[in-house]
């Protein structure tokens, strides 16, 4: 491939995937990186200011002799920002824009229209990077749909011609996916004896506690196997913050007796056993563009049951072959959530429940952290060739 690049990075929210995307590539690649941060926290604040930060940081290290091919920032930074306050000599500089998410479908906690400052920063940003990669299909397409229904709202003037520019220049490009640390024959040997032996299924939530992914969908569609008599065990993993939603403690408190893992788990190999020891990976997420942690838990070996919207079919496509998917998917709420499962539940009590054994293969052949390190390595040299 030649040299390598000396790569730029700004990371203006540098917490959970932003993150762990990041340190994945750059733990793959064969370039020269310097990384400029900012703690995951204000993201409002970090959207209008990191781009003023880290201008002064660029300058300051160009003074003393740094020089970069390429500038990879997300779609927390102000693109347009920061390349007008850039000095002429690196306003050059080609630049990536990775869209981790959008402002334009996050969901709303409250009732309050939405602030549709940061997703027009969304926009201005994209105009202005050089290439526009996402971690999904549908990332690409909520954006794109978005801006063109905004264009009824806009005053006068709508930039119809400018949205449509933006797909020319984007590129789907999902995160790399770490393999599980150890062997999953175990786990594998166990999850089947376990429905041979009639033990309760073991589903497992693994995700960031925020109102985004829905927990009291979670706790809805658990109060209905419980009404119904299904038996099942229960661990509830994932980062929480300053401010828990409230449901988490009334999972806590009815499903006690069911629970095997709670909370942050302190370590990856400890995450990684969370995902392995389960039956069932259950997401209730409302606001998903890639699927970490369900693209995770398939790597485990897991049983994923995702809802049938967001990015989640199209991960499961990395994994599955076309006509397995509908297996995996229900259809968004509590109820086919707990429907779902039983019917799981069905399948291991007669045993015709059968466990993919080559959807973890499958899903890290193509998405394995060492081969998507060459794959964005290339994609980066691509486009530094293009902009010479």
């Amino acid at each position: 491939m030649g040299p390598p690049l000396s790569v730029l990075a700004l990371q203006p929210y540098f917490g959970g995937s932003h993150a762990q995307f990041h340190n994945g590539w750059v733990a793959n690649s064969l370039n020269l990186w310097t990384t400029l941060e900012l703690p995951p926290r204000h993201w409002k604040w970090r959207m209008r200011h990191a781009a003023i930060h880290f201008v002064k940081q660029i300058h300051e290290m160009s003074d003393r002799g740094e020089s970069w091919d390429v500038i990879v920032a997300t779609d927390m930074m102000n693109i347009a920002e920061l390349r007008g306050l850039l000095r002429h000599d690196l306003r050059r500089l080609p630049i990536v824009l990775y869209f981790h998410e959008n402002q334009f479908v996050y969901p709303n906690q409250w009732s309050q229209e939405r602030d549709r400052h940061f997703p027009f920063t969304n926009f201005v940003s994209a105009l202005a990077a050089d290439e526009l990669w996402f971690n999904s299909q549908f990332n690409l397409d909520s954006l794109v749909h978005e801006l063109r229904g905004s264009t009824k709202r806009w005053p006068d003037f709508p930039p119809s011609a400018e949205i449509e520019t933006l797909i020319g220049k984007s590129q789907i490009q999902p995160p790399g996916v770490e393999a599980p640390p150890f062997e999953l024959s175990a786990f594998e040997s166990a999850r089947l004896q376990r429905a041979k032996d009639g033990e309760p299924i073991h589903i497992v939530w693994a995700a960031r506690w925020e109102h985004d992914k829905d927990p009291d969908s979670l706790f809805e569609a658990l109060q209905k196997l419980q009404t119904a008599g299904v038996p099942f065990r229960l661990s509830v993993i994932g980062q929480s913050f300053r401010t828990i939603p409230p449901v988490f403690e009334d999972i806590k408190t009815t499903f006690k007796d069911q629970i095997q893992r709670w909370g942050y788990q302190e370590s990856r190999h400890q995450y990684w056993e969370a995902l392995a020891e389960a039956d069932v990976f259950v997401s209730t997420a409302k606001h998903e563009f890639f699927g970490l942690s369900a693209a995770e838990a398939i790597a485990a070996g897991t049983f994923p049951l995702l809802p049938d919207r967001l990015a989640y079919p199209e991960l499961l496509s990395y994994a599955l072959e076309r006509h397995e998917i509908s297996n995996h998917l229900y259809q968004g709420d509590a109820d086919a959530l707990a429907a779902g499962i039983e019917k799981i539940v069905v399948w291991r009590a007669n045993g015709s429940w059968q466990i993919n054994s080559t959807a973890s293969q499958t899903l890290l052949s193509k998405l394995d952290l060492k081969i998507r390190g060459e794959q964005l390595d290339r994609s980066l040299l691509n486009l530094v060739h293009s902009a010479q």
